[in-house]
């Protein structure tokens, strides 16, 4: 597990990346789009993305004020997006690695 310090208007929030915590965000962002391709949806996911902001929020200390309560949920999703570009790139340089490592099958020729 990864803590990591979120400074906004002068306040350092520590928060730790949980899989859960990757989760919550995950989610809280297929439901911003959601609300974003079907507006008229928005009514029905917003009381969804309030509780996964609240949730999201609660994780940090000290707790989140409401003031920079957006400018949080914005960088913990830059920190969530970064921290998955990290894993993706580790994950391809692994299987890159595994596919060099493999020898090659010679076909063998009977004579």
């Amino acid at each position: 597990m990864l803590t990591k310090e979120i400074s906004i208007s002068g306040t350092d929030y520590h928060i730790t990346l949980t899989d859960q915590l990757l989760n919550q965000v995950n989610n809280l962002k297929s439901l911003y789009s959601a609300a974003y391709e079907d507006p008229e949806s928005f009514e029905q996911v917003s009381s969804e993305i309030s509780n996964a902001i609240t949730e999201i929020a609660a994780q940090a200390e000290p707790p989140v004020s409401d003031d920079d309560l957006d400018k949080f949920i914005q960088e913990i999703i830059k920190v969530v997006d970064k921290k998955a570009a990290e894993i993706e790139e580790l994950e391809n340089k692994a299987a890159k690695a595994k596919k060099e490592a493999k020898p090659e099958k010679h076909s063998k020729v009977k004579k």
